[in-house]
């Protein structure tokens, strides 16, 4: 059979769902090949966002996300993409086309080496040279896409080899069990926590599986330890659990920073040092067990004394079967902590003071989304808003990238987990800089008929780097800019458009958009005035008065 049919049966062999991306003419095989395959084709206004929408849908599914693209300026497009999948550990490949490998009649048109350019973002890259080595190097490149750390892999397929035919046999997925932890590390570990006086769990990314989630569950139930969250760490435990202590959305000076001081031990579940620190370990200071798939990439800021290396999941039974409560443990000093932060955290939740305030923003969000509700960050200051101050109730429904930390991603991300789950509220909350990096996806949201909900926070600024501006003492310069009008550029989409003019008018508008299907688009302007004052200076003040 043709070459590109059997490409195309590869990856239904996979189980991929969909492909999202953007067809060029070296493509065309492939395409004719997907007409007649049980992938549905995902196109998209841009390839960037293409890469976002098959990175979200690896993130979401723990399965491979997968995008297309043409060769050259399509390729090229994906760069952004396969950082944020290859950072945030999320499963993607991409396929991009190339022109003819054994004669070309176009000398180097368009042509730049995509194979080497992928090498530093990825886990895998390959150029096809036969149609027979296909189904090999498509399932060598999903197993690595999926294997701890997951990430992002990357094939071109050159339009001549797309055209040969080859007879080759599918390659059925192998059954593999994960590395489990060697039984000292096990012992160490249990040794360490029963002789702690005030252990400390931080759940980091690398924790969101299912069944580590349920298993973390289970151990805090049991230990009755407290735990805090980085910012991808969010929702593995339900946040309303009262052991949890907060995020740590800043790196340093918050209230729950004063529990990290106090604790002697901290056991450290899936966080690794691409993601922004949540705190800073200091010869001297709190002890630190590592609990990964893979051990710890040691930095000036982390150096864990013990490391249990394997199955997340395993390592947590391992220490749930071994453990014996210490009835010593003294927790009461973290308890003095979560009381102050739970009372800081109600500080601004009914200012009524318009544009919004970013505390009443959040709380409003919280109050119209459901407990499965999915919400979709890009990258501005509100991350931070959101991930200290929205209790997640459940694992995945706080989607934010605090690793390649990317705007442009919050609107496909949200699109995507539409798309996996329409039976769920999904609302991408995204700045108006973010917004407009990826804001023709609009096009593809309303064409696909997705229920969704998008707000934009209307600053008319780089309001996160107006916040760093304004901390580091320079003036007010080279941030600012004007935005089109957002609700007739939603309508011209086919999009419900709706401004708010009002702040008590935020959850009612909310609420009923929510209920509504199809996409609605609310441009909701906020006050960011109170960033520096808060962020920078108040919190820090107020948790060291503790």
């Amino acid at each position: 059979m043709k070459a590109s049919d059997r490409f195309v049966q590869a990856l239904e062999n996979e189980g991929v769902e969909f492909i999202f991306g953007i067809p060029g003419e070296e493509n065309l095989d492939m395409l004719d090949s997907l007409s007649r395959s049980s992938i549905q084709l995902i196109l998209t206004r841009h390839e960037q966002a293409a890469g976002f929408m098959a990175a979200t849908y690896g993130r979401l599914t723990g399965k491979t996300g997968v995008c297309l693209s043409t060769l050259g300026p399509g390729a090229t497009n994906f760069v952004t993409a396969a950082a944020y999948a290859q950072l945030g550990a999320m499963p993607m490949m991409m396929i991009t086309g190339q022109k003819p490998i054994k004669s070309s009649k176009q000398g180097h048109f368009q042509i730049v080496d995509v194979v080497d350019m992928m090498a530093p973002l990825t886990k895998f890259t390959h150029q096809i040279v036969s149609g027979d080595t296909i189904a090999s190097k498509i399932r060598e490149a999903i197993r690595l896409a999926e294997e701890e750390r997951p990430g992002a892999v990357h094939i071109e397929l050159p339009e001549d080899i797309a055209r040969e035919t080859t007879d080759v046999e599918l390659i059925p997925a192998s059954q593999v069990r994960r590395p489990v932890v060697e039984d000292k590390s096990v012992k160490r570990a249990v040794k360490m926590l029963q002789e702690a006086k005030s252990p400390l769990i931080l759940i980091g990314a690398a924790a969101n599986r299912k069944l580590t989630a349920r298993m973390l569950r289970k151990f805090v139930e049991q230990t009755e330890i407290p735990f805090f969250t980085t910012q991808m760490g969010k929702g593995v435990i339900d946040e309303r659990d009262p052991r949890f202590l907060g995020n740590a959305a800043l790196s340093d000076g918050d209230f729950v920073h004063r529990s990290i001081e106090a604790a002697d031990l901290i056991l450290n579940v899936g966080h690794d040092v691409i993601e922004k620190p949540p705190f800073f370990m200091k010869p001297g200071g709190a002890k630190v067990i590592h609990i990964n798939f893979t051990s710890a990439k040691v930095d000036p800021v982390y150096f864990p004394q013990v490391e249990m290396v394997g199955d997340i999941a395993h390592s947590i039974w391992r220490l749930l079967e071994d453990i014996e409560p210490n009835p010593n443990w003294d927790f009461s000093r973290f308890c003095e902590v979560k009381n102050h932060l739970s009372e800081h955290l109600e500080v601004g939740t009914d200012d009524p003071r318009f544009p919004i305030y970013p505390q009443r923003l959040v709380a409003d969000v919280r109050k119209a989304m459901p407990s499965d509700g999915v919400i979709a960050l890009d990258n501005g200051v509100y991350k931070i808003w959101f991930a200290r101050n929205y209790p997640a109730h459940q694992p995945n429904t706080v989607l934010l990238d605090n690793a390649l930390a990317t705007m442009g991603a919050g609107l496909p991300s949200a699109m995507a987990a539409s798309l996996i789950h329409p039976q769920k509220s999904v609302v991408a909350i995204c700045g108006d800089g973010g917004f407009m990096m990826n804001s023709q996806e609009l096009e593809t949201a309303a064409r696909l008929n997705l229920n969704l909900v998008v707000l934009i926070l209307n600053d008319s600024a780089y309001g996160m780097i107006k916040w760093k501006q304004s901390h580091m003492g320079f003036e007010n310069f080279g941030l600012d800019y004007k935005n089109p009008d957002f609700v007739k550029y939603a309508e011209s989409y086919g999009v419900r458009g709706h401004r708010l003019e009002a702040t008590e008018d935020f959850l009612p508008l909310l609420e009923k958009a929510l209920k509504t299907e199809g996409v609605d688009l609310i441009d909701v302007p906020i006050d960011y005035s109170d960033n520096d004052r808060i962020l920078n200076r108040e919190i820090k003040e107020l948790s060291q008065k503790i």
